[in-house]
């Protein structure tokens, strides 16, 4: 778990690619490559994972971004019709 204040290193697609390209076409391991470019195994590892799973393709993370605002305003529209119908129904119940 990161820790307060950590600096996280970040590397270049180029790089990556260098790294994974080793593995798969040279055999070399995640061990000999961490050891050859300075990087942690793990991350060697989950470069490796990632590419046999995802391809060379690195998903975006973070939450997605809405696109359109009517569909707030369409949701909202809706619940204010559902409301006032409950309204009736337990107004007619008294």
């Amino acid at each position: 778990m990161a820790k307060k204040g950590q600096e996280f290193k970040s590397y270049t697609e180029e790089f990556r690619t260098t790294v994974i390209k080793e593995n798969s076409k040279e055999g070399k391991s995640a061990g000999s490559l961490s050891r050859k470019y300075g990087i942690p195994k793990g991350t060697v590892d989950t470069w490796i994972y990632q590419s046999k799973h995802n391809g060379l393709k690195r998903k975006k993370r973070g939450r997605h971004k809405r696109s359109d605002e009517t569909n707030y305003k369409e949701k909202y529209e809706i619940l204010k019709k559902f409301l006032k119908s409950l309204e009736e129904v337990e107004h007619e119940k008294k």
